[in-house]
């Protein structure tokens, strides 16, 4: 088993003061670095390994919600973590990833102390990649998608910041507007200010802190409130 304490360490240090212990508790002893030393992390600041824990314990809570792992799933969950970690941490989070998936996550319990832990634009980035997970090969699975809403609630997500993120990835007529969170009856000015007040929201400098490979991430929310914009502004004739 790779030594998953190069990447998690400091998040496995408040993981193991709740619900996330029990879960991870079978890699205790592999969260020590080569010192010798447990990673320590300051009370109260979110950090990647914070980040990274609740991300891989979440993604194997939807994966299992269909009864069956998919290829694609775990590409995506693959490149991910290449994109953010390196490749030899990638490889790490996939061992770590297989070894979750044989347990039972209690989910409420997770979410509960992930919510207290983690601030509410990181929350916003754990649910767009959930989606992601589920929209991995193109199809749309209603057991993971209830899964998700689940875990965003218990996360404290608003509704409409849900619907808003789902429809990142599943488009229907009124796709634009859900991302914005307005109605096809909101006037021009409003749509305006919707737009504004969004991309404010899912900016990348919200979570800058994770890092800049996570900004890059963050970016793809952003392109589609820009997008879902454009898309309304072309509909309505709007400057």
């Amino acid at each position: 088993m790779g030594k998953y304490g190069k990447w998690i360490g400091g998040g496995l240090g408040w993981a193991f003061l709740g619900p996330l212990g029990g879960v991870l508790g079978f890699i205790i002893g592999s969260v020590i670095d080569q010192s010798g030393e447990t990673r320590q992390i300051e009370r109260g600041v979110t950090t990647r390994g914070d980040f990274a824990v609740s991300l891989l314990v979440l993604v194997a809570a939807v994966m299992k919600a269909d009864k069956k792992v998919l290829k694609s799933e775990l590409d995506y969950v693959k490149q991910y973590f290449i994109q953010n970690f390196g490749a030899a941490s990638a490889q790490e989070a996939l061992l770590m990833l297989r070894d979750l998936l044989n347990q039972q996550i209690p989910i409420k319990d997770v979410t509960s102390q992930i919510k207290t832990r983690l601030d509410y634009p990181s929350r916003l980035q754990l649910i767009h990649f959930l989606y992601g997970i589920s929209h991995a090969d193109k199809q749309v699975h209603p057991e993971e998608i209830k899964v998700i809403r689940m875990i965003a609630g218990y996360l404290g997500i608003s509704e409409k910041d849900i619907e808003s993120i789902q429809s990142m990835f599943y488009e229907d007529t009124e796709s634009a507007y859900k991302i914005l969170e307005i109605d096809k009856n909101t006037t021009d000015e409003e749509v305006k200010k919707a737009y504004r007040k969004m991309a404010v929201r899912y900016h990348p400098d919200k979570v800058s802190y994770l890092g800049d490979e996570f900004k890059k991430v963050a970016n793809e929310k952003f392109q589609k409130v820009n997008e879902a914009y454009e898309k309304i502004k072309k509909e309505r004739g709007m400057n």
